[in-house]
């Protein structure tokens, strides 16, 4: 029996245990109307709340976001403009400092070897002068040192002369000797 129960099913329909079939209500097409029209009744109210609460809110919102979101995009251009002029600004400082600073350098620099030649030919006259002197001095030792030379010559010519022969000698012999030699 229970093959042909199967056999005899028909969609939306069920058997009761006394035998009977029933319809699945919503399938039921009497219920079709009422259902058609509670269904019309929901959804119109659904669209009026969504068009007159629901949607006006959200509008509303993203709205606000809009004008949120566009007004910071253009405070962050302006500090975006503020920023890349403070740095110009900066790149200029920066660029006037090193050529101040070359500028002092190249400045300092000349000075220095201004003094530094200034200090050489002080120096080097000083020097020269003090070479002056000293060739003189030396000139003037020399000719004294050339006058003594004479006297110790004749000196060690007589002591030489009294050593081999063992008698004094003659002082004018010994001048004239000296004197010849000189010439």
């Amino acid at each position: 029996m229970a093959s042909t129960e199967q056999e005899g099913h028909i969609a939306g329909t069920t058997t009761t245990p006394g035998g009977g079939e029933t319809t699945f209500p919503p399938f039921d097409p009497v219920n079709f109307t009422p259902l058609l029209i509670w269904l019309t009744l929901s959804f119109g109210l659904l669209y009026l709340l969504m068009s007159k609460i629901a949607v006006p809110r959200v509008e509303k919102i993203l709205h606000t976001r809009a004008h949120t979101i566009t007004k910071d995009i253009s405070a962050a251009n302006a500090l975006r403009a503020q920023a890349e002029e403070a740095a110009a600004a900066h790149d200029k400082t920066i660029a006037d400092a090193k050529a101040k600073a070359l500028a002092l350098a190249q400045e300092t620099h000349a000075r220095l070897n201004a003094e530094t030649e200034a200090q050489r030919l002080a120096l080097e006259t000083d020097l020269n002068a003090k070479l002056a002197t000293s060739e003189a001095q030396v000139l003037e030792m020399k000719a004294k040192a050339m006058g003594n030379v004479e006297a110790i010559a004749q000196e060690t010519a007589a002591a030489i002369v009294q050593h081999i022969t063992g008698k004094p000698a003659d002082q004018n012999a010994i001048a004239k000797a000296i004197t010849a030699n000189k010439a």
